[in-house]
């Protein structure tokens, strides 16, 4: 990694679930990255809200209830109003495989699924982020 990334996990909507979701934060902790974790039963305006507050570089929605083709959408929605569409957005849980191109058409970078490694999402973050940081660099003008 570049630098520590900062990553909000976020359980929205109203699965009470969230050992996947505090698995995850630890995995990507231990793995360098600065975590905040939202907590359960949270709205899409307050998952905004925490990416916007602590400057996030990504998001980590963990969905297990269904409601992933509600909320995801939404939150992308929210996140481009807030000027945040830079946000790299990864879902995981309980997601039907039929749902994983529509989710990934929207924005959504990655979709893990029960059983993924957590090293290998903690890689995928870091590539992506570590490759979105040096696209920016080149964009950036020198001065």
């Amino acid at each position: 990694m570049q630098r520590p990334y900062r990553v909000v996990v976020a359980k929205p909507g109203l699965d009470g679930h969230d050992r996947g979701a505090k698995v995850i934060a630890r995995a990507l902790r231990d793995a360098g990255f600065e975590v905040i974790y939202t907590g359960l039963h949270q709205t899409p305006e307050q998952v905004v809200a925490a990416v916007v507050q602590e400057d996030a570089d990504a998001l980590g929605l963990s969905l297990l209830s269904g409601a992933h083709m509600t909320l995801v959408p939404r939150i992308l929605e929210l996140l481009g109003a807030e000027g945040r569409g830079d946000v790299l957005v990864v879902v995981g849980g309980i997601i039907p495989d039929q749902d994983v191109g529509a989710l990934e058409s929207m924005g959504v970078a990655r979709v893990f699924t029960p059983g993924a490694p957590l090293p290998e999402i903690a890689r995928f973050l870091a590539e992506a982020l570590d490759a979105r940081e040096a696209t920016s660099e080149r964009a950036a003008p020198s001065g």
